[in-house]
């Protein structure tokens, strides 16, 4: 089945016609083009404020001009990652989707249904002649992937609603009513080359296969972090043999949990055959603790070019302990919201090249003093080794209101469209309305969105029945908005 023929089908025509465009964060030109055409294709009102971000408003349909106008948000931005061995160039080509089963696919990269399908419904909003809706002013942020930018620098002259409804939740049995905020903790460090020794062999040691995912939504669940991982196998090496680093690339977006890591390595050639068996053993030894979780693991070593240079023997220790010590995962439960992380951090990358080491990492808490905290102790690991730490795209949660109207409004529709109670409470991913309700005079917000999969990684995807009960649900609750 094709794409354009799933229902509805005016949402997901939108949503094919949104992946063909390339939206990565900060490279958001074309799809913000995309969206001001599309407006102005609708003869609606069609604006683009200072820092890009999309604005279309769409007048209530008669009858219902006495309600309060709904603010519909979503982000156009997507997460660009891709597998090692996909052949894909973000900058040019439209995702390749396609339907298996139940769900929605891409072939080796994100999908984008974050939050892709949420910007697709809105424009079936929009460009719907036949739903009944109070005004509608449709607000499409950019660069939320990559610091909330667009949230961050909206000019709030563009609206006047009393109630904005988030579509960026990825559980369709989920009302979100606070997230988690965040912190981006970078680490920069320099090291001096030295020429690899003699009588040496150099190997690729190669980290696959690993789940990743969401650094928000699922950093509780367990799953191996390439970096770490990689550190660990670094780390044990050197205590056996005289392993010398030439590089090291693990990881690629501050907001995804890294799935795979490379380095190059020299040991003595006579070591050679020890050195392996190591490999094999340390191989199974964490395949072993993962088999549950990352049954695709895959650990290769394979010689390769020897390199001319390596990092100074006096450096790595240390490097190779300050990463270790750096915490990763969850680092706080709240003790308030059973089952809900309060504070925790992704080390998302590394790399090791030409005398430079990086790290970035983000930081997440629903509580101001932890984030201060788990980014205290990411930056300490660092700086006992002298490495320049960084520390920006701060941005606030958002405060849960249990008293919300709007909350009261959902849960009564929601039981006409579902067998089963939703799940109320914040999630640990950052959504834009904590930043959004500060600029707009805090309205009433909510998030909610149909059941997305694997965000932010390769394994992408999204429920087909789940969007279509999603996007009715939305329906009905523009028709129950109250006056004003």
């Amino acid at each position: 089945m094709e794409i354009k023929d799933l229902s509805p089908q005016s949402l997901w025509q939108h949503f094919a016609q949104l992946n063909a465009v390339p939206r990565a964060s900060k490279k958001e030109e074309r799809v913000i083009a995309f969206m001001m055409d599309f407006g102005k294709s609708l003869g609606l009102d069609t604006k683009k404020d200072a820092i890009g971000n999309v604005v279309i408003k769409k007048p209530a349909t008669p009858g219902m001009e006495n309600r309060q106008t709904v603010i519909l948000q979503s982000h156009l931005d997507m997460v660009h990652q891709k597998n090692n061995d996909t052949v894909f160039d973000f900058d040019t080509q439209g995702i390749e989707m396609f339907v298996e089963d139940d769900w929605v696919k891409a072939r080796g990269t994100t999908l984008g249904a974050d939050n892709g399908i949420g910007v697709a419904a809105i424009m079936s909003v929009l460009s719907a002649k036949d739903i009944a809706h109070p005004a509608i002013e449709a607000m499409f942020t950019i660069d939320e992937e990559t610091g909330m930018t667009g949230a961050k620098q909206l000019d709030p002259v563009n609206f006047s609603g009393t109630i904005l409804l988030n579509l960026d939740t990825e559980e369709e049995d989920e009302l979100t009513i606070g997230c988690a905020g965040g912190i981006d903790t970078n680490t920069k460090g320099t090291y001096k080359e030295v020429p690899a020794g003699k009588d040496t062999t150099a190997f690729l040691i190669s980290l696959k296969g690993l789940l990743g995912g969401h650094s928000g939504m699922e950093i509780h669940k367990g799953r191996a972090n390439a970096n770490k991982l990689m550190n660990r196998l670094l780390y044990k090496a050197l205590a056996s043999f005289d392993v010398q680093l030439a590089s090291l690339d693990g990881g690629s977006l501050r907001n995804a949990i890294p799935r795979e890591s490379q380095a190059v390595v020299t040991i003595p050639a006579k070591d050679q055959d020890a050195f392996l068996r190591f490999i094999s053993d340390f191989t199974t030894t964490v395949k072993e603790e993962y088999q549950t979780i990352e049954p695709a693991l895959v650990l290769e070593c394979k010689a390769t070019t020897a390199p001319a240079l390596v990092m100074d023997p006096a450096y790595l220790p240390g490097l190779l302990r300050a990463i270790y010590a750096a915490p990763n995962g969850v680092f706080r439960m709240s003790p308030d919201i059973a089952g809900l992380v309060e504070a925790s951090t992704n080390l998302a990358r590394v790399q090791v090249k030409e005398g430079v080491v990086i790290t970035q990492s983000l930081q997440r808490s629903s509580v101001e003093s932890t984030k201060e905290d788990v980014a205290t102790a990411v930056s300490a690991a660092f700086e006992n080794i002298g490495n320049e730490v960084q520390q920006g795209g701060d941005y606030p949660g958002w405060k849960p209101n249990a008293d919300s109207a709007v909350l009261r409004l959902l849960l009564a529709l929601y039981k006409d469209h579902f067998t089963h109670t939703p799940n109320v409470g914040a999630c640990h991913a950052g959504l834009e309305c904590g930043i959004l309700g500060a600029h707009l005079g805090n309205p009433d917000m909510i998030s909610f969105g149909p059941t997305i999969r694997g965000a932010h990684s390769p394994d992408e995807r999204v429920q087909i029945s789940s969007v279509g009960r999603f996007y009715d649900y939305l329906l009905h609750i523009l028709r129950e908005i109250p006056a004003k």
